[in-house]
């Protein structure tokens, strides 16, 4: 034991003592999902607090060459029996809260371990227990043992990140409640027999606090519900705040902000219910408050019996490719999304394949470097390391006739902590949109393979949009890139290759406004196709909501028919002049920049006619909520094309930074009355290089519309030709200096190939909107379709193909 206290002498001054803000690894390894539960426990370097399972923590040594670990190792004890335990404790509860981890929440089980602590020295793996500290010098044992104690009491990352104690309960105060305005108008409301004024509906009802009103709640995604009654009135009168009858108890009720769109608390409730002859003290509950009402759909989650396949005996499944991922909490998007990802082989050759390149390679602190994170899940997906059956439940409770299908898994607390850390949505625990974190992660990944390969790649694919002016009959050709084929519900246009029909349209030939057609169709095809079914739409009021629709799905496409053909013989395009401006009547523009102007030369600029602007569209917009440059801009971007293309781009621009910005003009770097933009985002430059083209093209790209990097990849698809012919200096020389060297410049990368597609795989979506719910994907292994739904792998008896929300094809090679 002598030798042993040396030792922790020699190394005393590299341990550490955890302090706040330090980031602890102590429940997962770095670079595998082994955790102190796993055969060999969890190794916690003491000065870097970086967590590893036993075939990784030599690498560390050798690397870091650190010493001292803190080694963790746990054993599950046996559960107890839920309805008589022997403690005296009392059945579970149902849920009463909209809650995580606090009294009346869904309980987050705590899994019961006996745990075993010791330090472990290397390379040697000499041991030291608390018992042996108790015999060294007085400064060592004070000191590890301080460090040992801070280990086990800090928090670690994952348990920080996991959100234990989530109230969706809480509200905040109305801004109208203080001030509201109530009419004296007489009325006063009964202690029960309510009716809606409009249709008589005698439930789900809403009184309005400001007129005493009484009408039905919205109608659900099921039809149930309610008219929408109460929400009409609100936006006849403006009348903010109603209140839903029957939950009206002497500690509160459901009050709704129409004007906030939120579940609200009004200070002053007893004041404003007292004002219509309502006393909180007498009344008594004979509604499900709305808390209620998401509960049961909490609650419900098993019941989505078709997606689920949940009438049937499936056959548990497991080995490589075939492991389960845990739910962190609403992570079912997440898992559903990498599991199909990581059956496409330009992510396995990217991230599995190269593992050990990739570990070799990784910077000190592995936890946050992406390319690390993502073969670490893909290898733990693939492997077949983790794709075990789950631990039995325990002696105490009946064992079960028919195969669980349950795995141990793996939780990718980690990686989701990585990808989603600043986003303001994927960082949280709630529930996304399957489709949205696919583009956000194929992003993260653009961006992470500025050089080498990338396996995004298999998805991107060019869009060809040909507008002939009818008037002229001159055409246009633009194409954008894209990574998802995006098909509304109903779908009997969506794959006819008929023109859509653009009112409005400023022809350049004619200089007026005129009508023409607008044929959209492939430029290229990808080796993957990702189709995504529109089901969640917005109806008149612009809730949002789903429509429940069967699809009869193919397995196989033949897009071919769908393929651009480009400029055809004979054809004559549209002149490349710029639309009139939208201006505001203050600023004083003497020109716009011309399709062959720069910033230096205003030779080429056109001159300024007359503004372009349909009010009453504009009018239309603002009276939905939007901001006045917002809606402007919409007008202006859709070349006047009527609402429905202005809304489009409304809602496909409202997360931009710029979105309520003044209109900034193509070819100005600033909006009128502002200085001009001081820098091009690197970031956003080394993106679009990324994509094939020169940084003179990205900068052009992005100050065309005012450093916003997905408006400015589309613009560069729409602009090839005008790219093409410009002037690129290479390597600080000058235009004629390098002319005679000048190669044409780099096209977009894109893949091509036949346009016939198999069907691969898809991802389900069971609930009332993107939101909220559950996703489950079915994905086909070696000619048997496999059920993943969450830790449950399965094979799938009827795969729902009618059901889906994304599919994904791959191409047929003949």
């Amino acid at each position: 034991m002598a030798e042993v206290s040396d030792v922790l002498m020699s190394v005393l001054s590299t341990i550490r003592v955890p302090r706040p803000g330090d980031r602890v690894h102590k429940d997962e390894c770095a670079l595998s999902f082994s955790s102190p539960e796993s055969e060999g426990g969890l190794y916690v370097c003491m000065n870097s607090f970086l967590g590893f399972g036993s075939q990784y923590v030599d690498r560390h040594h050798t690397r870091s060459g650190q010493r001292a670990y803190l080694h963790i190792s746990r054993t599950r004890k046996a559960p107890e029996d839920d309805e008589n335990s022997g403690s005296g404790d009392p059945p579970k509860k149902k849920p009463t809260r909209l809650a995580i981890g606090i009294e009346g929440g869904f309980n987050v089980e705590q899994e019961q371990y006996e745990e075993e602590v010791k330090v472990v020295l290397f390379p040697d793996r000499q041991e030291v227990t608390s018992d042996d500290l108790a015999t060294m010098p007085d400064v060592v044992r004070e000191r590890v043992s301080l460090a040992m104690a801070g280990l086990m009491s800090a928090d670690s990352v994952s348990h920080a990140l996991q959100v234990q104690q989530w109230d969706g309960e809480v509200r905040a105060e109305s801004r109208h409640a203080v001030e509201l305005k109530q009419l004296n108008n007489g009325t006063k409301i009964p202690p029960s027999g309510w009716r809606c004024e409009v249709c008589d509906l005698q439930e789900n009802l809403w009184m309005n606090l400001s007129d005493g009103r009484v009408f039905c709640g919205r109608r659900y995604f099921d039809g149930s519900g309610g008219n929408n009654h109460a929400l009409l009135h609100f936006q006849q009168t403006g009348h903010p705040l109603a209140v839903k009858l029957g939950t009206i108890t002497p500690d509160g009720a459901d009050v709704y902000s129409y004007d906030e769109d939120d579940m609200v608390l009004d200070p002053k409730l007893p004041e404003h219910l007292s004002h219509f002859g309502i006393d909180m003290m007498t009344m008594e509950k004979t509604e499900h408050t709305m808390t209620e009402l998401e509960i049961a759909v909490n609650q419900r989650v098993g019941e989505w019996e078709v997606i689920q396949e949940s009438g049937a005996t499936l056959r548990p499944l497991s080995g490589p490719g075939l492991t389960g991922m845990k739910n962190l909490g609403n992570s079912c998007y997440l898992n559903s999304v990498m599991q199909v990802l990581f059956t496409v082989p330009d992510f396995q050759s990217k991230y599995v394949s190269n593992i050990d390149k990739i570990f070799n390679e990784a910077p000190s602190d592995p936890t946050q470097d992406f390319k690390t994170q993502v073969a670490k899940l893909g290898y733990g997906l693939l492997s077949g390391e983790y794709s075990k059956p789950a631990p039995d439940p325990g002696e105490g409770s009946e064992p079960s006739s028919e195969p669980r299908g349950d795995q141990v898994g793996i939780a990718a607390r980690m990686f989701k902590a990585l990808v989603g850390r600043g986003h303001p949505e994927f960082s949280t625990n709630r529930q996304q949109d399957a489709q949205e974190f696919l583009l956000h992660f194929i992003n993260m990944v653009e961006r992470n393979c500025r050089s080498g390969v990338n396996p995004s790649e298999a998805f991107r694919f060019l869009v060809e949009e040909r507008i002939v002016c009818q008037q002229s009959q001159k055409a246009k050709y633009t194409q954008r890139v894209d990574y998802i084929l995006q098909l509304p519900v109903p779908m009997d246009q969506s794959t006819k290759n008929e023109p859509e029909t653009l009112t409005d349209f400023w022809s350049s030939a004619a200089q007026a406004k005129t009508t023409a057609t607008k044929t959209t169709r492939f430029a290229s095809f990808p080796d993957h196709m990702v189709i995504q079914v529109k089901k969640f739409t917005f109806g008149q009021d612009w809730v949002p909501k789903k429509l429940d629709v069967s699809i009869d799905v193919p397995d196989t496409l033949d897009l071919t028919a769908l393929r651009g053909t480009g400029q055809q013989p004979g054809e004559e395009l549209l002149p490349e002049v710029a639309p009139p401006p939208l201006m505001t009547p203050d600023v004083e523009v003497t020109g716009i920049l011309g399709s062959h102007g720069n910033e230096e030369d205003d030779s080429l600029y056109s001159p300024l006619l007359s503004p372009v602007l349909d009010d009453s569209t504009v009018s239309q917009l603002c009276e939905m909520g939007f901001p006045l440059e917002a809606c402007r801009k919409a007008v202006y971007y859709t070349g006047n094309t009527g609402i429905d293309a202005a809304m489009n781009w409304v809602m496909g621009h409202m997360d931009d930074p710029d979105f309520s910005s003044p209109l900034v003009l193509p070819g100005t770097s600033s909006a009128p009355g502002t200085t001009p933009t001081e820098s091009i985002s690197e970031e956003h430059l080394a993106t679009i290089v990324s994509m094939g083209f020169s940084r003179d093209q990205a900068t052009r790209a992005l100050r065309a519309t005012s450093n916003v990097l997905e408006r400015a990849v589309d613009w560069i698809f729409s602009h090839l030709d005008d790219l093409e012919s410009m002037e690129v200096s290479e390597g600080g020389r000058s235009a004629a200096e390098s002319e005679g060297s000048r190669e044409p410049p780099p096209g977009p990368k894109v893949r091509d190939g036949p346009g016939k597609y198999e069907l691969f795989a898809f991802i389900s979506h069971m609930g009332t909107s993107t939101m909220c719910g559950h996703y489950v994907c079915h994905i086909k292994k070696d000619q048997q379709w496999v059920i993943f739904n969450d830790q449950k792998v399965c094979a799938s008896e009827k795969p729902p193909k009618d059901l889906g929300y994304l599919y994904f094809y791959r191409r047929v090679t003949e």
